[in-house]
């Protein structure tokens, strides 16, 4: 009588017995946008990451070290640039310097729509100790964004009644809507090549920002560099 025959058992692979820092945060984004942050697990992490969990408490205490480091991959060089715009050395014309802080997201964030999906996921559900990592980063270069609408009061560019607060979060807020519908939909409604699509609609839509704030609507944008970073 022959012996039945068992199919040969499903071998997952070796994990690895080694894992780059920059692997596991790649993984953990991943988990991150996917799951959110209180829902994720650094095992759902590791699986991802193909290592063992144990090897992710060698780079990082826990996920929330996981998050904030995903984070300053990316907010201090924003931070470090928009702090350049707002020293009160520069004289430039404020519509100028705010244009340029457009560009500075738009370099530093335009190639990561999985981290900003994740900053604003986590942002919209509030969960205390997670908001309080993101407005540790955020805070600064709001902060310095803020510094530039005050200056264009202080020098007459700007309507007295503007509040440099509401503004930088609205020229913000835009910004990022921009990078991230604007290629989706954009060439869906208008007949532009994708290539130009987030450039078109940045102008576009400063120029419609600026004459909300300006205190002569009607004065001319000085000349903006060009927005293809």
């Amino acid at each position: 009588m022959r012996s039945p025959v068992h199919p040969p058992a499903r071998s997952r692979g070796p994990k690895a017995t080694k894992v780059d820092p920059d692997q596991l945060l790649a993984a953990a984004q991943t988990v991150f946008t996917e799951q959110g942050l209180r829902a994720a697990s650094l095992r759902a992490i590791a699986r991802q990451a193909g290592c063992d969990p144990a090897l992710i408490y060698y780079h990082f205490a826990s996920k929330e070290a996981l998050f904030n480091a995903l984070l300053e991959r990316r907010f201090p060089a924003v931070l470090r640039d928009v702090e350049r715009l707002a020293d009160p050395l520069d004289r430039r014309p404020t519509a100028l310097r705010l244009w340029e802080v457009l560009l500075i997201f738009h370099q530093h964030l335009a190639e990561d729509p999985g981290l900003r999906s994740l900053v604003r996921g986590e942002i919209v559900k509030g969960a205390e100790g997670v908001t309080a990592l993101i407005e540790a980063q955020v805070r600064p270069v709001t902060g310095a964004i803020r510094r530039i609408f005050e200056q264009g009061l202080e020098r007459g560019e700007l309507r007295q009644n503007l509040h440099p607060m509401l503004a930088t979060f609205f020229l913000v807020k835009m910004q990022l809507e921009i990078l991230d519908v604007l290629p989706v939909m954009l060439p869906r409604l208008m007949d532009l090549p994708p290539e130009n699509v987030v450039a078109t609609g940045m102008r576009a839509w400063f120029d419609l920002f600026w004459r909300g704030v300006a205190l002569d609507p009607t004065s001319p944008l000085p000349a903006l560099p060009d927005s293809a970073v």
